[in-house]
């Protein structure tokens, strides 16, 4: 999953409360929650990641033998401990921004630490974000494709079938995003709960007629098989990864859960359960070497077949949801610090603020997996697309990770070092691994990751250009009102609500409105919205008002990177400052720019025709910051970029 800050958390009450909800709701129910969230990635990695990582080390040797599968095994199960227990539970959950996790927040909390030499760390932010959405990408399409695929061994006549039903469950799975996932996340926690305890209950027998297969604990049995493997042990580390995708999740929905109940999980439930799982298909495979065509769906009876497909399918879809509503959630985070252009965001509850469906990411998501499906149309073919972006993901934040613990956690920087550098190792060694695959498949994520970065960054310079450009055509505000007050012009009944990026000049609305109807409202509000380095903003911090004159001032509204601006109900927090504020008395005054390229520009000219474009699919300031429509003025200029 890796999702970041993942919606569909409202299956708990934490979702809207966050650090405050964990004190009063019960730690069971948190387990639960997060167990339906957090770990449906990483829960469905059994599908799929010991099947690819034994045939991978098993190549040219002509067969499975044992030494491949308890080397793999013994990969797999300190790969748990090592990457997950270790670095994401001990370690990076204590990073948190103001209760929050993911690798936006991480990179927020990095920037604010490193002052004025933050550029790198806003690229690292960059990487990171753009090398989800590869992910957001992947996980729908190979989780469901191999939980489907159990379907051929009940009959090898539904082969033909696989892609045609994860085609319908995957359209299925999108078409009903809109209308929001609270009532569907109810339920994620107790079958993610029962998808636990039905994998681990099948491995006991397995274990119990191979019980050599638990030598595989022994760490030495993974040093043995890297080193006398070579370059197919390498190969083989890039499968073995499969088995902790989804820790960045882990990370990432510290907000929605708290460290507490996400870390109980882990160790009394999930870990476990993946651990039993994992022996249960190596000793199935080691009494039968054929059995590596499934070993996960092998390991039950034929009357278990179907039901047990079923639920695979759920849990996958499970997966599938975390990792969408996360896309939406990194969207919007992307959003608010400045990466991405406003897309419209719909708010699907009343309830909580996290719930939210984003149409456009929803269609270029579905459009992207359903010809991944087709293309690969295999969960083995798809495996070889997955673990790059993880695995990128992972070696960004172990880099951020040591800006944290080195300026935050103000650790000795050879202390910091010498924490994050087992982990930053072992993350580079999978990526190598990983980057084996770029020809086979692994060419797909860093694609998606590109083209992702591209617009980050042209969006980024172009409005960095764009607003360099407009101050230098801008007039002192300062300068304007003292000139209105020496010389006022007709003025109007009302209060008139002037937008602006940079309240040290006049917004160009107050500029032409003045030009072309030489009048003035009585009250004048210039108006700006900042998105704070935090999660979230303290009610008390939300309203900052500065008067001008008599007529004119200063509001600032501020938010934090993870929540969507709602002006009309903020501006009610300004009665109890002082001002009166009626929405039927005031308007709203915009300006709406239409972009021109220019002869000379910071950016090539294919730049700024990529910025414009990216303009021209930004929602309206009206519907972002959900101001009303019927109070609303847009004034249009043109500028060049």
């Amino acid at each position: 999953m890796t999702s970041e800050t993942t919606a569909t958390a409202a299956a708990t009450p934490a979702a809207n409360g966050h650090g405050e909800a964990h004190s009063t709701a019960g730690i069971a129910g948190l387990m639960v929650g997060s167990i339906g969230v957090v770990y449906g990635d990483i829960g469905t990695s059994p599908l799929y990641a010991f099947r690819e990582a034994v045939v991978a080390a098993s190549a040219g040797s002509g067969g499975v033998t044992a030494a491949a599968v308890l080397g793999v095994l013994s990969l797999i199960l300190w790969a748990l401990i090592i990457v997950v227990t270790l670095k994401y539970v001990v370690i990076l959950l204590r990073a948190d921004n103001n209760g929050e996790g993911g690798t936006l927040a991480l990179m927020a909390l990095a920037q604010r630490a490193m002052g004025g030499h933050s550029a790198i760390i806003i690229l690292l932010g960059i990487i990171s974000g753009a090398l989800f959405y590869g992910d957001a990408v992947i996980t729908p399409a190979l989780s469901v494709l191999s939980a489907v695929e159990g379907i051929k061994l009940v009959t090898e006549a539904f082969d033909h079938y696989v892609v045609p039903i994860t085609v319908i469950i995957l359209v299925a799975l999108f078409a009903v995003q809109s209308r929001g996932t609270a009532r569907v996340a109810s339920m994620f926690g107790p079958i993610m709960c029962l998808w636990f305890a039905v994998i681990a209950i099948a491995a006991i027998p397995q274990i119990m007629r191979y019980p050599e297969v638990l030598l595989a604990l022994n760490p030495l049995y993974a040093v043995s098989f890297m080193f006398h493997h070579g370059i197919i042990g390498f190969v083989t580390l890039g499968a073995v990864f499969l088995a902790v995708t989804g820790a960045e999740a882990l990370y990432a929905d510290l907000g929605h859960f708290g460290k507490r109940p996400i870390q109980t999980a882990w160790v009394v439930i999930v870990l476990p359960s993946l651990a039993l799982n994992y022996l249960g298909q190596g000793a199935l495979v080691l009494g039968d070497p054929k059995g590596i065509e499934n070993p996960f769906f092998l390991m039950f009876p034929e009357w278990a077949l179907i039901p047990m497909v079923g639920l695979a399918t759920v849990a996958t879809v499970i997966a599938s949801q975390a990792v969408i509503t996360g896309a939406y959630s990194l969207t919007r985070q992307a959003i608010q610090l400045g990466l991405m252009p406003r897309f419209e965001i719909q708010h699907t509850s009343e309830v909580h603020s996290g719930q939210i469906y984003i149409p456009k990411i929803n269609l270029m998501l579905f459009l992207a997996v359903m010809l991944l499906v087709l293309l690969f149309r295999s969960s083995s073919a798809l495996a070889s697309a997955y673990g790059i972006s993880v695995t990128g993901t992972m070696v960004v934040t172990a880099m951020m990770g040591f800006v944290v613990i080195w300026k935050v956690w103000r650790w000795s920087p050879v202390a910091a070092a010498a924490l994050i550098a087992p982990f930053l190792f072992l993350d580079l060694t999978f990526l190598a691994a990983n980057l084996l695959k770029v020809f086979e498949g692994g060419w797909v994520p860093l694609a998606l990751g590109g083209v992702v970065m591209l617009l980050m960054y042209t969006w980024r310079r172009g409005s960095r250009l764009l607003f360099e450009k407009s101050r230098k055509l801008e007039f002192p505000l300062a300068d304007l009102v003292a000139m209105l007050e020496k010389r006022p012009p007709q003025r109007v009944a009302g209060t008139a609500v002037f937008l602006t990026s940079d309240p040290q000049s006049a917004p160009t609305a107050l500029m032409h409105s003045l030009k072309h109807y030489k009048v003035l409202h009585e009250k004048n509000v210039i108006l700006t919205i900042e998105t704070a380095p935090t999660p979230r903003i303290n009610a008390s911090e939300r309203v900052r008002m500065e008067p001008i004159s008599d007529t004119f001032s200063k509001v600032t509204l501020r938010f934090g990177f993870m929540e969507s601006p709602n002006v009309p109900n903020t501006l009610a927090i300004a009665r109890k400052l002082g001002w009166h504020f009626d929405i039927m008395s005031t308007s709203f005054f915009l300006s709406r720019r239409a972009l021109k390229p220019a002869a000379h520009s910071g950016m090539p000219r294919w730049q700024d025709h990529l910025f414009i474009a990216l303009s021209r699919s930004s929602n309206d300031a009206t519907d972002y910051f959900q101001i009303p429509t019927g109070r609303v003025v847009e004034v249009g200029t043109q500028v060049t970029i």
